[in-house]
């Protein structure tokens, strides 16, 4: 084997086995908050509240206007702000299509008398041959099918997501992230998408179906994730091999 592709080889295997090394013997390591959008958004420091200075404010009062008093608004607005996103997903579908064709044909040609030529043919023909029915055709042909799809999903979670971002027009950039480790399998729920902010209610929630190209990802990694899952040479062969 030449030494290019031993090295090539080599590369690959250290690539591939590199996602399990991390829990080879050991728990899988939780994700790094630092430099995470959720992080770079709360060290934003953001504008100020007020763009001109309030004066003869009590801002110990518990009636003032402020988003942080009593009866202020505690939904998020800005970049940083955390709200509670609630998934509650219990859908079920099913389809079922059933189709059935059918045609048949029949096409006969004879050549009685051209020119004399059939009862001439005749005569050199074998008994019993003759030009009387020149040529018969007949086809038939039949296809059916039938088709169905049935799916059900259920899933309840609730994780609070950060505005990492707000747009010109006010609509607020979320995502957020969950991870949970239990003995050797680590659980791990990212959530992301656009909301606007009326749409936040005054629990500073926001459900799953009012998140415009919301992408929801459950799962994990692990021991367990590993066994589940078909060797990197099964899923090469899977996807080269035509038959």
């Amino acid at each position: 084997m030449p030494k290019f592709s031993k090295s090539l080889l080599f590369a690959v295997l250290a690539v591939s086995a590199c996602g399990r090394v991390d829990h080879l013997g050991k728990p899988p390591s939780f994700t790094p908050n630092e430099d995470s959008p959720e992080h770079v958004a709360m060290l934003w420091p953001g504008l100020p509240l007020h763009t001109h200075p309030q004066r003869n404010v009590d801002r110990s009062s518990l009636w003032s206007g402020g988003q942080h008093s009593l009866l202020g608004d505690q939904r998020a607005i800005k970049k940083g702000d955390i709200l509670t996103v609630v998934i509650e997903l219990d859908e079920k579908a099913e389809i079922s299509n059933d189709t059935e064709r059918s045609r048949s044909g029949s096409e006969s040609l004879g050549v009685v008398s051209l020119f004399g030529l059939p009862q001439r043919a005749a005569e050199h023909l074998p008994d019993g041959a003759s030009l009387a029915d020149a040529v018969s055709i007949d086809s038939a042909s039949e296809s059916s099918g039938e088709g169905s799809v049935k799916r059900k999903e259920k899933l309840t979670l609730r994780v609070a997501a950060t505005v990492i971002d707000v747009l010109p027009n006010g609509v607020l950039s979320i995502a957020g992230s969950q991870e949970l480790r239990v003995n050797f399998e680590l659980r791990e729920l990212l959530v992301t998408g656009y909301v606007r902010p009326q749409d936040i209610s005054r629990q500073n929630e926001i459900t799953y179906d009012k998140i415009a190209s919301a992408r929801v990802s459950y799962g994990g990694r692990g021991q367990i994730t590993d066994v589940q899952q078909p060797r990197y040479g099964q899923q090469i062969l899977d996807a080269v091999l035509p038959f």
